[in-house]
């Protein structure tokens, strides 16, 4: 039986034994994450890691053209104070932290762009894979910042040192042959 339940305006889950789907689904908004939503998140996190019920986690963007744009940006950050930013990248780094410790195998499955936190909630996951047509980019250093919830620790496990601190220091976006080719995807699928 499969039950579909909007936890969040930004966050839907299909929960259907043995298999939970995540999914970011504000489209109008680059499927981004906000306070609310991270919160809705982390909570879910905790409750998946307690669940006898569900074997396998799978995280995915609605649409076709973005995965998610993560959880902050230049604009977003203008209109918090510094306590709030770093409660907030707190946050992001104790559920990508809760994401990677679940004990179900868990799966990003990047169906367009991933950008920014986004990428480290899919660095957290067991597996990730990619439509064709998906690319990254981690461009909190064009804004003056670094990544904050764990792409430092984890971006090099994936692809390696020399990779990790190309994609970190420069900002640039990749695309999904290359996110396969350093290993930051496993397997990349047609797009839709």
């Amino acid at each position: 039986m499969t039950i579909e339940t909007r936890l969040h305006p930004e966050l839907n889950l299909e929960f259907s034994p043995p298999i939970a789907t995540i999914m970011f689904d504000a489209p109008d908004n680059e499927n981004r994450l906000n306070p609310d939503s991270l919160r809705s998140l982390g909570a879910l996190i905790n409750e998946l890691s307690s669940s006898t019920d569900i074997h396998v986690v799978i995280l995915t963007g609605a649409g076709e053209e973005w995965f998610s744009a993560g959880l902050m940006n230049p604009a977003i950050r203008a209109t918090m104070t510094k306590d709030e930013v770093i409660a907030y990248v707190i946050d992001g780094n104790q559920i990508c932290d809760g994401l990677e410790a679940l004990p179900q195998v868990t799966i990003a499955a990047i169906n367009g762009k991933v950008v920014a936190g986004a990428s480290e909630l899919a660095l957290a996951c067991d597996i990730r894979i990619a439509g064709e047509h998906s690319t990254l980019m981690l461009p909190e250093a064009k804004w003056g910042g670094f990544p904050g919830a764990g792409a430092p620790h984890r971006l090099p496990m994936a692809v390696g040192h020399a990779h990790a601190l190309e994609l970190i220091a420069s900002g640039k976006q990749i695309d999904a042959k290359e996110m396969t080719r350093i290993g930051f995807v496993n397997h990349l699928h047609p797009k839709g």
